[in-house]
């Protein structure tokens, strides 16, 4: 079912991310809140502190020098494991083949960077809110083929996605979940082996009764209110 609020929605996502790494303790895994207005950095500051308490060696790894220091600045505690994509692939040749690595906000421009991290490092990569999907456009054909191929690699640990008149998500080991907006709240309306794309979740609450735009917005708000508190 949704979580009712953003702390629920992190502890789903934790054991989400157990229940990948039992599965694949060395494979590439994305998480995502992708609900408007969320404040990314309290979140994962929080998830790798919940992985340090499971006894998981990390590293918590930004896109620059502002936001590595930003998130050194909110967690002194952390500040050991924090660092930079850059700094990471400076020192993979010390690294520990079992440290996970938690790659935050990685963008398209960024994508170079996560090729380089992840190529180094033999151990589990987790990429949360990432936007790399795109980042082949533009480019050579070779270039093109080899970045489909990188970003083909990753699975779904978790997935919380509001939209319009529903709610997508997903939480390891489990299916993808459509869920429909009705007065009250949100109802599963059905599952996905694989994540849905627009036409497939436009298809499937097709055949639903739905509610006025009013009404519908409504309750969007007070879910979305209620993750971001």
């Amino acid at each position: 079912m949704l979580p009712a609020d953003l702390r629920a929605a992190e502890s789903q996502a934790l054991e989400a991310l157990k229940a990948a790494f039992l599965a694949d303790p060395k494979g590439r895994w994305t998480v995502e809140w992708r609900f408007e207005g969320l404040r990314v950095l309290p979140v994962v500051l929080r998830l790798a502190a919940a992985l340090l308490e499971t006894g998981q060696e990390l590293r918590l790894l930004f896109s620059d020098a502002g936001a590595t220091a930003l998130a050194k600045r909110d967690a002194p505690e952390l500040a050991g494991c924090i660092a930079s994509f850059s700094d990471q692939v400076r020192r993979q040749s010390e690294a520990s083949g079992n440290e996970l690595l938690l790659l935050v906000g990685a963008s398209q421009a960024d994508y170079e960077l996560v090729e380089q991290v992840c190529g180094g490092h033999r151990g589990a990569v987790v990429l949360v809110n990432g936007s790399l999907e795109d980042a082949a456009v533009g480019i050579g054909s070779v270039a093109r083929e080899r970045r489909r191929g990188f970003l083909a690699g990753w699975q779904s640990a978790y997935a919380l996605l509001p939209q319009a008149e529903a709610a997508l998500k997903r939480a390891y080991p489990g299916p993808w979940e459509l869920y429909r907006l009705d007065p009250d709240g949100y109802r599963l309306c059905t599952t996905f082996e694989q994540k849905p794309d627009a036409e497939q979740q436009a298809m499937a609450l097709a055949g639903e009764e739905g509610l006025d735009l009013g009404g519908q917005m409504r309750v969007l708000d007070q879910f979305i209110e209620g993750l971001r508190n």
